[in-house]
């Protein structure tokens, strides 16, 4: 099989979360599948985190903002390849092509209301683009990928299709996440000592940051230790205004925001906090909370969406829209050393649950029954 993937922005340096699913798909693809040839579309960028193999190509498109790269400039680049099935990876494909097609619809966040706070311009123009292409491209996929049993559910219902056009197929966790020793210089990059909380958040609402924040400052009221937040990849601005906005000075020199955390640094960040927070209020799948878990970092997520899916029965579960909840865990994990124990053994034994290898035994399974 001649398979194209679209995968436009993994060249990119600051890569998230579906660059990430994408590019370890492609890596373990392009390892264990030496009978098919795969055609890889990206913009240019500075991390080539790709090479060229004799079952792999990577193409590299030029095309301007991302509506033109993936409705024009992709299609023409596709029938140039000649590639038999393509396979569009980012909720969105083009809406004239000839070839088949498979898309990986993440989460369909975007036929949802959207929350008014929301003043990112990049967000709000994804969100409107989504609402616009999805519609009109859902009827022509010969398949739709997602990537948990409660997003598939929300698609088949929301979306109106047939049960059997939706597959589910979990995502993975990099290997190389795992309890380990660092002699300092990776963390303290970001942190002067371990035992610190960390938490990945940012500017959109769904990620829970501002009620997350207000728990954190009720942990430092009841907390003996009073452990410090790292929190990474969010603007000063918007957390000084939720300092202020919900006057919680308290927390305004425990917080460390080191910008944005390279991916091959997070092994050694989750190794040294004492716990992870994933107290987002909706989530699609939920890597991070693999990747903490893997590393025997105990994790307080949400009881909402796909994250009771992922996290699995034996996970702190809390109400997303609780501060107290949220606090009284993190204070349950200080001051209870046997729980504390029990659900780092846990997250280590749920993660091992998932890998990138089974993801791409999944898709590869998928392309065959594709183009039978």
């Amino acid at each position: 099989m001649r398979i194209g993937i679209e995968a436009q922005r993994i060249f990119r340096k600051n890569k998230h979360g579906m660059d990430y699913v994408v590019l370890q798909e492609i890596l373990e693809l392009q390892k264990t599948d030496h009978e098919n040839q795969y055609f890889v579309f990206v913009a240019p960028g500075p991390d080539r985190c790709v090479s060229d193999s004799a079952n792999l190509h990577v193409i590299e498109v030029r095309g301007g903002l991302y509506p033109v790269w993936e409705q024009i400039v992709l299609p023409r680049a596709v029938r140039k390849a000649g590639v038999e099935l393509l396979h569009c990876t980012s909720n969105t494909a083009p809406v004239y092509c000839n070839t088949p097609l498979i898309l990986t619809l993440h989460d369909i966040i975007f036929l949802e209301p959207r929350d008014s706070k929301n003043r990112s311009v990049y967000q709000n123009l994804g969100w409107l683009y989504r609402r616009l292409v999805v519609p009109r491209i859902i009827k022509k996929c010969r398949r739709i990928i997602t990537v948990s049993e409660f997003e598939k559910r929300n698609i088949v219902s929301r979306l109106q299709l047939p049960d059997s056009q939706v597959a589910m197929i979990y995502n993975g966790y990099n290997e190389w996440f795992r309890p380990t020793a660092d002699d300092g210089r990776i963390f303290t990059k970001y942190m002067s000592e371990r035992g610190y909380i960390f938490f990945l958040g940012n500017t959109d609402p769904k990620k829970n940051t501002e009620r997350t924040l207000i728990a954190y400052s009720k942990y430092l009221e009841q907390s003996a230790v009073r452990r410090p937040l790292l929190m990474a990849d969010l603007d000063r601005q918007y957390l000084d205004d939720i300092i202020r906005r919900n006057n919680i000075e308290i927390v305004r020199p425990m917080i460390h925001m080191p910008g944005y955390i390279v991916n091959s640094d997070l092994p050694f960040v989750y190794n040294a906090a004492f716990a992870f927070l994933y107290t987002s209020l909706r989530e699609s799948f939920g890597i991070p909370l693999l990747e903490a878990m893997a590393c025997g970092t105990p994790v307080v997520t949400s009881n909402t969406s796909s994250m009771p899916e992922i996290a699995g029965p034996g996970a702190i579960l809390v109400n997303p829209e609780s501060a107290d909840d949220i606090c009284q865990q993190l204070i349950r994990l200080e001051t209870d050393q046997d729980f504390y124990r029990q659900q780092s053994e846990y997250g280590r034994r749920r993660a091992s649950l998932f890998s990138w290898q089974h993801t791409a035994q999944q898709l590869l399974s998928l392309y065959k029954s594709c183009l039978m």
